[in-house]
């Protein structure tokens, strides 16, 4: 580029081109979670969780199953799917009001609430559409046996992780940024400056 030519920085993305990490992430997740649950509705019979027996992907490890869930995670407020509904609603409500706040602008929180709105809006459809949540996500750990989850929790539960780890930062060890040691001297000497050139004005002149 030959000198003193300016050059010219291209303008910031606005209105949805700038959360386009987000909406890219969410419509992901949300795909993927819809498709995966269609699946598992038309081709594992209803309430395998104990008998039928569930379809092994890794035996004595990972399991497709096809189970419902009326409440929340791991069963809580079962029953209460019209109001888990709308606890979503208001979460999706104030994520949008609270954007700038919650730093959505930037990249990596995109990738992250977008995660999280997707599982959101997911688990929000099952409740709408069936009354309850489908799960087909099912691992057997050494002596204990998870529940089941579906890919839209594990979108929320991706997404609260990241954002808590994120929140934390300035907690880091090294992240904390120390007052350089000169600062109090440096403001002490200038004090003192100040003092002494108070009283030179102050004293009398001499004859």
């Amino acid at each position: 580029m030959s000198a003193g030519v300016k050059r010219i920085e291209p303008a910031p993305a606005r209105g949805l081109r700038a959360y386009r990490r987000f909406w890219v992430t969410l419509v992901a997740l949300l795909v993927a979670d819809q498709v995966s649950k269609a699946w598992v509705l038309s081709h594992i019979e209803l309430n395998t969780y104990f008998s039928p027996e569930p379809i092994p992907v890794i035996p004595g490890f990972f399991y497709f199953v096809n189970v419902t869930n009326t409440g929340a995670a791991w069963g809580m407020f079962s029953n209460y799917t019209p109001w888990l509904a709308w606890l979503g609603v208001a979460a999706l409500a104030g994520i949008f009001f609270f954007r700038r706040q919650l730093e959505l602008p930037k990249p990596l929180l995109q990738y992250t609430f977008g995660l999280l709105c997707g599982g959101i809006i997911g688990n929000m459809i099952d409740r709408l559409c069936y009354g309850r949540v489908v799960d087909f996500l099912d691992f057997h750990l050494p002596g204990y046996r998870y529940p089941a989850f579906n890919v839209a929790d594990s979108g929320i539960t991706v997404g609260v992780t990241i954002y808590l780890i994120y929140s934390c930062r300035d907690w880091w060890p090294g992240r904390r940024v120390a007052v350089p040691p000169t600062a109090p001297a440096a403001r002490g000497s200038a004090e003192s400056a100040s003092r002494t050139s108070s009283d030179t004005a102050k004293k009398p002149a001499a004859n």
